[in-house]
């Protein structure tokens, strides 16, 4: 049985050369497992190294090694963050699944205002509250949210926060594809899901460096918004009525 089915709530970090997050991550995940169990919610970290070169890999087995409930998944090369979510979406068989940055600009303590939610919502997410960013990337989300929203209509303010909740069941349902990552909220309103919108601290990164500029922040998300609008037109979605299969 795979070993995230035994929690309510698995936490995915997508990882790639983030060594020197690694022991910070662990502290502050290692800090907020008991107290998501207090709340009903016990839950695991499946940390999925997306093809790291530097030291992340050996730094997760570390951990993941004196964590009972830290676990790890390697992709064999590096493949992107929507990759690197939906692998560990396809490897969690919790009831929900959350996703949060290596970068640690968002806490765990945060995934608190979101969970009281999801029985009411199939995804809760955040909105970063007094952004610790530059100018330039602050300027180039708001160009990238307002043309995502004009785009796919989901109404949601901040795609970019990486602090979010899922149902499961509606996550392994959710088209994967390069970029996906900015239009959950979209993707899984296809299915008729409700997405409720939840603000969250945010703040500086204090080690590491970002893995996104002016050119991929903007020219992507602006291209995958008509692969989006091209997808949706053909989007199938189905509900089964009854079956004899079991």
């Amino acid at each position: 049985m795979n070993k995230t089915a035994a929690y309510k709530f698995t936490i995915i970090v997508p990882v790639y050369n983030e060594e020197d997050n690694i022991y910070a991550l662990e502290e502050r995940l290692r800090r907020y497992l008991p107290q998501a169990a207090q709340e009903g919610y016990p839950s695991c970290v499946l940390f999925v190294n997306d093809g790291s070169k530097d030291a992340s890999p050996e730094r997760l087995r570390e951990i993941c090694g004196r964590n009972e409930h830290f676990y790890y998944l390697d992709l064999e090369k590096n493949s992107g963050l929507s990759a690197a979510m939906k692998a560990g979406i396809d490897a969690s068989f919790s009831e929900y699944v959350g996703y949060m940055d290596a970068d640690l600009q968002t806490t765990p303590e945060d995934f608190d205002l979101l969970l009281p939610h999801m029985g009411e919502y199939e995804m809760a997410m955040g909105i970063r509250t007094g952004r610790k960013d530059s100018f330039v990337k602050n300027m180039s989300s708001k160009i990238a949210n307002g043309f995502r929203r004009m785009m796919t209509h989901d109404g949601v303010e901040d795609t970019g926060c990486p602090l979010k909740v899922l149902r499961t069941d509606y996550a392994k349902r959710i088209p994967f594809f390069t970029g996906m990552h900015r239009f959950l909220p979209a993707l899984i309103q296809l299915q008729g899901a409700r997405v409720k919108q939840v603000p969250v601290r945010h703040f500086p990164r204090m080690a590491g460096y970002s893995k996104y500029h002016l050119w991929n922040r903007l020219t992507g998300p602006f291209m995958d918004c008509f692969a989006y609008r091209w997808m949706r037109k053909r989007y199938i979605n189905y509900r089964t009525a009854g079956n004899n299969l079991e």
